[in-house]
């Protein structure tokens, strides 16, 4: 690799890399390169095997405590019991290893871009080859659509333009020359300078390769996005967190019940046996399932408005997301130069693309306008055929605006053909066309750069009129002021020729039409979403390597700057890499900062880092490849599915496939409302469980039946417990959910008041359980088996009565999300019709130990059931859970 080959002259970095401009590397010289400096390509790096992952998934305390308590019922001879525990097992691993496994390719698209072909000068000759093929010293070819193979530094051009909005954010195509630059300039400003994976726009060039593969600008964001390491998303923390702390709740419990018991002189054989109940009712073996089925369910929902999820955690993260980090060029914009502002002699007419035609007509003038119209479609490169329009950004949207007012642009063209073309000329910045109106009368067309055209007109239209072009400054001023809107601005102007078409002539008295602001729009749905990220408390921030006038004018326009702020609010690449980040000055300068303009890949990497730092949950929104390692590195990356690169949307965990940008918002919401769902499963699951520990642990220690079996205690909790908590996720969410803060970054899925609430729901199933206990062993003394069942179907009843106490204590008891939500009655049914199944079938009934029961035995469950749910709500009512 030549460092800083911009910063040296054409023949130096030609010489330095002993090549040769016309005739390029000798063949024998070039393979010896591609030897000695490898091939251009990026590195393929050694994925995540199968094992691994699965490795991964079986690390989890859950599944500790599950295989023990597989392993000791295996020691005791319970076959069955250790085949389902088992089984809970498999289903655990397998949805945690599937979800891996399907895991983001975030960078192969990168390494593809090695695979296409490119032309090289070798040996005197041009030659096609692989572009992993290029070595360092060969000169290569630029044409018009050409995909870049290397990083290059030009020796010759012609009026070159090249796209590089996927890797550096510049919107607007950058003119390239062949003139040595200082050093340190940054990537936006190396003007001499070409880099692997951009596309030339327009014109043609040759430059000599300077860096291939990993060492190349594209190179380098690749090794950035492999170096970020992937963040643990908060549910997976949280959840990990609460499963630690189940689990030291449960083995303090369970040993001190065993323990308890032996000193009371329980066998002790027994007495770990209840330990193993214990184990298996502390364990909510249904939380995985209900947790998956129920973002599942939220990325069906979204991809139905057009937003494909391919991580299943992104649903809830995006309802965490605090903050949101954003490109601009494609993401907030529509990635095209569109007719913003036309100025002709007194007239100056503003936010064209958001008018309509009629809107235009009625107050532009007519004369103007129609010379505007034909230069838009007549002074252009646009090739036109099948398909969509082809050529430059700039001539694509002046056609685009012709078309706007109604205009037929191959009409125009075959009624005004062209008899004479001045190519774009990058000196004389301007090109000209000449077509034939009538007999031996020729009409020149000329655009370009204020400063080229205006010198070279000596009259204007006014008013329909020609007259005297004096007032030069005057319209300097205006076009200085239009440029420091952001907006690209060219000069237009026509003539009338006879037959002669030389070029010192056609150039010459012009007259001057007016000039033509553009710019990259905002996208339609922006700005109200904005208001919807205010409204639910996310703040946002752009990050572009756009011009910062470029990125103020649309921060100003979705609403994301006001007036008062667009001094403050705005931060150069340049600036950010001189400040001290350890003084707390400097950090609160960067925090509120809404636009950061001209920065680089790694700066994006490093401010969501920063960010990060400071407690804030990211979504990043990209479309570009030097988007990709920030993508990686936030907690959420959001891809724009049409416009977006490959690359990024395969680095993203969220593509929005119709590029609707509104559709977010939509997912914050279903972010949200899953979260809330999904602390409803857990307080209703653990609440469940505690009823059965508490159960179970009492019962041992005051010498009354068992109430509960392990394998009773497992059919509880993957069908009773299951069910009703699955058609939780199926409600609608609080419908005010939008106008509240996002939640703080550490809190926990379980709260305190959770916790009490989990605890006093848990206690009143408890009391229920024990209270049909005591009953039959002591008032109705029925043998053990049957006060077993008694418990067992007591338990049953409050599990599906409990989740009526879900709704939040405001809510009605009678009307609200749940008693609403028709799929909570289709649980408690199918959860009724499986228990009488497995009561009415004589094998089944004889694995769960289920006896006959008489129906007056058999009604005290469902009596001490519903007492249950009378208990919670009266607790509730009092104000002592949710």
């Amino acid at each position: 690799m030549l460092h800083h080959a911009f910063a040296l002259p054409a023949e130096r970095v030609v010489k330095a890399l002993n090549s040769d401009v016309e005739h390029g590397l000798k063949d024998h010289e070039a393979k010896s390169r591609l030897v000695r400096y490898g091939a251009n390509s990026l590195p393929v790096h050694a994925k995540k095997g199968n094992l691994k992952v699965l490795q991964e998934q079986l690390a989890s305390p859950i599944l500790y405590i599950l295989t023990v308590a597989a392993v000791l019922t295996l020691v005791f001879g319970e076959m069955l019991e250790a085949l389902t525990i088992g089984i809970v097992i498999v289903i655990t691993v397998g949805i945690g290893f599937f979800m891996e496994h399907s895991a983001v390719r975030s960078l192969e698209l990168l390494r593809r871009i090695g695979q296409m072909e490119c032309r090289v000068i070798r040996s005197g000759k041009m030659q096609k080859i692989p572009a992993s093929q290029v070595v360092l010293g060969d000169v290569l070819l630029l044409n018009t659509g050409d995909v870049i193979a290397a990083d290059a530094r030009l020796v010759l051009t012609k009026n070159l333009e090249v796209k590089e909005a996927m890797l550096t954010g510049e919107s607007a195509p950058v003119a390239k020359n062949t003139e040595s630059l200082e050093q340190h300039v940054a990537i936006t400003d190396q003007k001499n300078t070409v880099f692997k994976g951009t596309i030339v726009n327009r014109g043609s060039g040759k430059a000599i390769v300077t860096a291939t593969g990993p060492e190349t600008v594209l190179g380098k964001i690749q090794r950035l996005g492999e170096g970020t390491e992937q963040r643990k998303t908060p549910l997976d923390k949280k959840l990990n967190q609460l499963s630690g702390r189940l689990i030291w709740m449960m083995l303090v419990f369970i040993v001190l019940i065993v323990m308890l018991g032996f000193l009371r002189g329980k066998d002790l054989l027994a007495m770990i046996e209840t330990g193993i109940a214990l184990a298996v009712a502390a364990i909510p073996e249904g939380l995985p399932v209900v947790v998956t089925i129920a973002l599942a369910k939220g990325m069906l929902k979204l991809s139905k408005q057009q937003v494909v999820i391919k991580k299943l955690e992104a649903v809830e993260l995006l309802g965490a997301t605090t903050m949101i980090a954003t490109d601009k060029t494609g993401t907030l914009t529509e990635d095209t130069m569109t007719v913003h502002t036309i100025a002709f002699e007194g007239q100056l007419l503003q936010q064209l693309h958001q008018k309509d035609k009629r809107q235009i007509t009625k107050t532009a003038s007519k004369t103007a306008l129609e010379q505007l119209v034909h230069i838009s479609v007549l002074c252009s490169d646009v090739i036109l055929g099948p398909g969509q329009p082809y050529g430059d950004s700039i001539d694509l949207g002046l056609l685009r605006f012709a078309e706007k007012l109604g205009e037929d642009s191959y009409h125009i063209r075959e009624k005004y053909p062209e008899c004479y073309k001045l190519p774009f000329d990058e000196d004389l910045k301007l090109m000209a066309t000449a077509h034939p109106i009538e007999a031996g009368i020729y009409r020149v067309f000329v655009k370009g750069a204020f400063e080229s055209v205006a010198p070279r007109c000596t009259k204007k239209l006014q008013g329909g009129k020609i007259v005297a072009f004096e007032n030069h400054p005057e319209w300097e001023q205006l076009m200085e002021r239009l440029a420091a809107q952001g907006l690209r601005i060219i000069a237009v102007a026509y003539k009338e020729v006879q037959t002669t078409f030389k070029k010192e002539e056609i150039l010459n008295h012009l007259i001057f039409v007016g000039i033509v602001g553009f710019i990259d729009p905002a996208r339609n749905d922006v700005k109200t979403v904005m208001n919807v990220y205010k409204k639910a408390g996310v703040n946002v921030v752009m990050m572009t390597g756009d011009h910062p006038k470029t990125a103020r004018k649309i921060a100003e326009d979705i609403g994301l700057v006001t007036q008062e702020e667009r001094a403050s609010a705005l931060m150069e690449g340049k600036t950010l890499r001189t400040l001290d980040m350890n003084r707390d000055e400097n950090k609160m300068r960067v925090l509120d900062t809404k636009v950061f303009a001209r920065v680089t890949p790694k700066q994006k990497v490093e401010l969501v880092t920063f960010f990060q730092e400071q407690n804030q949950v990211i979504g990043m929104f990209g479309d570009g490849i030097n988007d990709v390692p920030a993508l990686i590195q936030s907690d959420i990356g959001i891809a724009m599915g049409t416009r977006g690169t490959e690359a990024a949307r395969e680095a993203a965990d969220i593509v929005l496939k119709d590029d609707r940008f509104g559709a977010v918002g939509l997912a914050i919401r279903q972010g949200r409302v899953l979260y809330e769902h999904i602390r409803q499963f857990v307080v209703y699951l653990l609440s469940c469980n505690l009823g059965e520990i508490f159960s179970i642990g009492v019962a041992a220690l005051l010498n009354l039946p068992s109430p509960l079996l392990p394998l009773q205690i497992l059919f509880l909790n993957l069908v009773t417990d299951i069910f009703p908590a699955l058609a939780l996720g199926f409600g609608e969410g609080d419908p005010n959910i939008m106008n509240q803060p996002p939640r703080k970054a550490q809190e926990s899925i379980m709260t305190p008041l959770h916790w009490q609430s989990t605890f006093i729901y848990g206690i009143s199933i408890t009391l229920s359980i024990l209270g049909v206990t005591f009953l039959s062993y002591y008032y109705l003394v029925l043998p053990a088996p049957q006060i077993n069942n008694l418990a067992f179907y007591t338990l049953v009843v409050a599990q599906l009565l409990h989740v009526f106490t879900m709704p939040k204590r405001q809510n009605s008891f009678f009307n609200n999300e749940v008693t609403k939500n028709p799929w909570i009655w289709g649980a408690i049914v199918l959860s009724v019709v499986i228990t009488a199944l497995a009561y009415s079938i004589p094998p089944v009934a004889e694995a769960f130990s289920l006896v006959p029961l008489s129906w007056t035995a058999l009604r005290w469950s469902f009596v001490f059931g519903f007492a249950s749910l009378v208990l919670s709500q009266i607790l509730k009512r009092m104000g002592y859970t949710l």
